[in-house]
């Protein structure tokens, strides 16, 4: 059976649930070395012995994204170790209890900005270089189709999402001479705890699973993606120039 990720190390945050861990298992399965980062040492044991299940391997980092120095720690270990990142997946994300603007709570505010925005960027800054050592770097961030649909009471996560898009789309184009791929992934609406929290209402075996919604970004991922500084969106299932009209 083919590998097109043999040989090649991913990073994935997020990766002890939902789309990280689906991901995370996908990648394993072509091959590659995962590195997943999530705070959840339970869910990141558990990963790991589906991936050890599968023929694969990983190495399990507890860490909290907000945690700036440790993000840096984590860059320069797998410098020494591996000298580059083949795969840098930007999939940990906060939804607090959706609310009115004038409502919202500085806490929330700062806890958002910090995990959806802020840990981006570090990740960013920490690992362009090892993406750049890679000779097929790819990068693959995952936003969310609220970023542009101004939807009542989802004001902080929007926001949030939206100015992740721009990071991501401007870092994009600086490393459009590079052999790095910066893209965006918007996966719609999936059957994941934070959906459950969005809306507690909805009858979740109605939407995809992560797995399913996983199946899509590996091709993000590949060396073979020649795609940069695209927004794909899992329900259109295609490259959007931008956004679908909300």
């Amino acid at each position: 059976m083919s590998k097109p990720l043999a040989d090649r190390i991913a990073l994935v945050t997020g990766a002890s649930r939902g789309i990280g861990a689906a991901l995370a298992l996908l990648l394993a399965e072509a091959g590659a070395h995962v590195i997943a980062v999530a705070r959840t040492v339970g869910g990141l044991e558990e990963l790991d012995d589906k991936i050890k299940a599968a023929g694969g391997s990983t190495t399990l980092v507890p860490l909290d994204v907000k945690d700036t120095d440790g993000i840096a720690r984590l860059a320069l270990a797998l410098n020494e170790r591996y000298g580059r990142v083949d795969v840098l997946i930007g999939n940990a994300g906060l939804l607090t209890t959706p609310s009115p603007v004038p409502h919202i709570e500085q806490k929330s505010w700062d806890d958002v900005m910090a995990i959806n925005v802020t840990a981006n960027w570090h990740f960013i800054r920490a690992f362009d270089p090892l993406l750049k050592a890679s000779p097929a770097g790819r990068a693959v961030f995952i936003t969310s189709g609220l970023s542009y649909m101004a939807r009542p009471y989802f004001a902080l996560y929007a926001a949030s999402k939206a100015a992740l898009e721009m990071l991501v789309r401007t870092y994009a184009g600086e490393c459009a001479s590079t052999k790095v791929r910066v893209n965006l992934f918007s996966p719609g609406q999936t059957r994941t705890r934070m959906m459950a929290t969005a809306f507690p209402g909805m009858d979740l075996q109605t939407l995809p699973s992560p797995e399913e919604v996983s199946k899509a970004i590996v091709p993000l991922c590949l060396p073979a993606c020649t795609e940069n500084g695209r927004f794909y969106d899992y329900r259109a299932g295609k490259f959007l120039d931008f956004h679908p009209p909300s």
